[in-house]
């Protein structure tokens, strides 16, 4: 067919109907609006049919292989400028607009010549030289031997949505901004805690936990303390929190503090059927955190400062405990012995001379162990408390940083960032860790190795919370193992006075909360010692 200035309207119908018996992924819904009732099998004549794609309401166009225009509809001359006989054997290049990359240009060349559909966006320009967007889709029309007879292009003005595009841009990169410019760390989480959305805050902080998620840390830390799960926060009307402290210790790091907020967010479903009707599709949980490390430190000096005059009370009454308890257990073997042999005297005669003044030694004896037990300090009963043990362990570094400055020893602190709170007598288990602190040291003085290091380290196993103290002190020989833990052994070259009982005393508190306190035989840089609690409430 020999290209005229105006196609015919039974071609422009043959043209189309082939495009439409494999329509390209994407075309508009319009365009097959427009068309309705081609492929139903009912007859149209070519004027009607020619009406239809006059009227569409979007811009359609037919050129030659070499892109020479031979048929616009009125939309494509309403959106364009250019009158219908105007454009006629022009080239279709009359839309070009430079603000278009020409790598764009060549893709669809490329495209089209290899009967293959393209689609795209680029700037087309107007027959006054306005420039608009515009969303495009060119399709190669073939003739029975498979070559390209004809081009078919429909594009419409996409100003409205590249504007609401716009516009949503500049809206997330005010948002952004303002997120970014707020000092507090704020992350968005999904259901599931995945992160939709932070601050440089937030990252910042993803930095100092070694890419572990922050946000994870803090749910995990609020739910412990608010005794309730994320999702169910989301379910809830009005889930919300304000200001809760929590803790977390990065790896390797001081501890951190920060007061958190949280606020349900709901997103609305997009579904058609909530048109009308608007309906959430899930839930999300806006989190903030302010962090207030310093002034918990300022806090945490004042109670270490504290807690360190009462230590000191605490050893002075322990030392006399162990001196109490080391006359009494000196005092309980002779009197053994005389009692013994009071048992033997008394088989014999009780008017012997002897036996009277081993009575009288034996009845003095019991009366000084009374008086010693009468004077024994004893001490005061203790209720159970909520404990956050990496907090307590640290605040036992703290009472013996002077001793470990002095001794040039490293600590090594290998907490997990978030530990469940512990039900137990506060006091009573940092005197169980102040010891096995103490003991530690001395060990490492004791071995004069320039490696000196002490690792405390938590985890938790099969619903225990454990803690592990290590050293690289002389440890303990194998065959002073078994003995460790007896009243007054002191294996010690330097005992500084004391009579052996810390040990002791340190398993019977620890026993006392229902866990264990061991030594791990298979360690051998120095000493590892053990403590096993069980997660929940002591009696």
């Amino acid at each position: 067919m020999s290209h005229s200035s105006v196609i015919a309207a039974t071609d422009l119908r043959e043209i189309i109907q082939q495009f439409l018996q494999n329509p390209p992924s994407g075309t508009p819904k319009e365009i097959i609006d427009s068309f309705t009732g081609l492929d139903t099998g009912q007859y149209l004549s070519p004027k009607l049919f020619l009406q239809i794609v006059e009227q569409a309401p979007i811009a359609i166009s037919i050129t030659d292989p070499s892109a020479n225009i031979l048929y616009v509809n009125q939309s494509f001359e309403k959106l364009t400028g250019y009158p219908r006989l105007e454009v006629l054997q022009q080239n279709e290049s009359i839309l070009s607009s430079a603000s278009t990359p020409v790598s764009i240009y060549q893709d669809l060349w490329k495209t089209i010549k290899s009967n293959r559909v393209w689609q795209g966006d680029l700037v087309n320009s107007r027959k006054n030289g306005e420039e608009y967007p515009a969303e495009l889709i060119v399709s190669p029309v073939l003739n029975a031997n498979g070559q390209i007879s004809y081009y078919l292009g429909m594009h419409r003005d996409i100003t409205e949505v590249h504007q609401l595009g716009q516009r949503l841009k500049f809206q997330k990169n005010l948002n952004e901004a303002v997120l970014n410019a707020v000092p507090m760390i704020v992350a968005l989480l999904g259901s599931n805690r995945e992160i939709l959305m932070d601050n440089d805050a937030y990252k910042a902080l993803l930095g100092d936990f070694k890419g572990i998620e922050p946000a994870h840390l803090l749910i995990e830390a609020l739910e412990q303390q608010l005794d309730i799960n994320l999702s169910t926060m989301c379910q809830q009307a009005e889930g919300s929190f304000r200001n809760i402290e929590v803790r977390l210790d990065p790896p390797n790091r001081p501890p951190r503090w920060f007061a958190c907020s949280g606020t349900r967010v709901s997103e609305l479903d997009e579904a058609a059927r909530h048109y009308f009707k608007q309906s959430t599709s899930r839930c999300c949980l806006l989190l903030t955190a302010n962090e207030i490390t310093q002034s918990r430190q300022r806090l945490h000096q004042a109670r270490v400062n504290m807690l360190r005059t009462n230590v000191a009370e605490q050893q002075i009454m322990h030392s006399m405990q162990e001196a109490v308890l080391a006359a009494i257990y000196k005092l309980q073997a002779p009197l053994n012995v005389i009692k013994a042999a009071l048992a033997i005297s008394e088989q014999h005669d009780k008017n012997d001379s002897l036996y009277h003044a081993l009575e009288q030694a034996f009845i003095t004896g019991e009366q000084a162990i009374d008086s010693l037990q009468a004077v024994l300090p004893q001490n005061s009963p203790e209720q159970n408390s909520s404990i956050n043990m990496n907090e307590l362990l640290e605040e036992v570094l703290h009472l013996g940083t002077e001793q470990l400055l002095a001794a040039g020893i490293t600590i090594d602190w290998k907490t997990i960032p978030v530990l469940p709170a512990y039900i137990g007598k506060t006091n009573a288990l940092r005197n169980v860790f102040k010891y096995l602190l103490d003991n530690a040291i001395q060990a490492v003085i004791e071995s004069g190795h320039d490696y000196r290091f002490i690792c405390v380290q938590t985890a938790i196993d099969n619903h225990e919370l454990v803690i592990q103290i290590s050293d690289t002190g002389v440890g303990i020989a194998v065959a002073h193992q078994h003995k460790m833990f007896e009243p007054f052994f002191c294996g010690w070259q330097h005992n500084k006075s004391h009579a052996g009982l810390g040990l002791t005393m340190a398993q019977e508190i620890v026993n006392d909360h229902g866990g264990s306190l061991t030594l791990d035989p298979d360690y051998i840089s120095g000493c590892r010692m053990i403590v096993r609690l069980p997660l929940g409430e002591i009696s």
